[in-house]
């Protein structure tokens, strides 16, 4: 099924699945997949978020607001569905083509690096990309949740909720996406009796 994503700066992005969605997604997101999913996720939501949703994408009239949350999410919805064709004869290219089944990120990265020479990406700036990669930028939402991992009994699902202000399911493909690429082994375990628990293996 169609999985769409939005992230924090209102980037909607349509993905085949939420796997895949949560694989090649590092920055923390919600999903939705039909308007029913869309118009739940946005109910708790500012107008003025609503408005500069609609207003970000592509080939719309710009609006100042919605008259109701359900009008808005209807138009978004609507406006979403080209992402989701325009994401399947990509698809379905890369399969004729016997490329790898993901679509999106890898292509992107080997077309970019047949477009930058050599020369343009010394070491240097190679080496410090990956020192930083390893530990998180300070006070970033990586840090926080790495901070709340790394206790001694790590964190429940509730917890990380509460303290990033996300959705189960933005927990959920945080950690399955951007701590799996921040090289991560994130343990999630359930206690008899308690709640889904998650922890850093070190």
């Amino acid at each position: 099924m169609r999985t769409f994503t939005i992230d924090e700066q209102n980037n909607i992005t349509a993905f085949g699945t939420q796997e895949e969605a949560a694989a090649t997604t590092t920055t923390p997101f919600d999903s939705f997949s039909n308007q029913k999913e869309l118009t739940e996720l946005i109910a708790g939501w500012p107008a003025e978020r609503l408005v500069a949703i609609w207003n970000s994408l592509a080939g719309v009239k710009p609006v100042k607001s919605f008259k109701t949350t359900k009008i808005a999410a209807g138009r978004i919805w609507e406006q979403v569905q080209s992402l989701g064709e325009a994401a399947k004869p990509k698809a379905e290219r890369k399969a004729k083509a016997g490329a790898q089944a993901a679509t999106g990120a890898p292509a992107k990265g080997k077309a970019s690096k047949k477009a930058t020479p050599a020369k343009e990406a010394p070491k240097g700036k190679k080496a410090a990309k990956t020192e930083q990669s390893e530990a998180p930028r300070e006070g970033s939402k990586t840090a926080q949740v790495v901070a709340l991992l790394q206790r001694k009994n790590g964190s429940t699902l509730a917890e990380i909720m509460e303290k990033m202000g996300w959705q189960r399911h933005t927990v959920r493909g945080f950690m399955a996406g951007a701590m799996k690429k921040a090289g991560y082994t994130v343990e999630s375990f359930k206690p008899e009796g308690g709640e889904r628990t998650y922890r850093i293996n070190q």
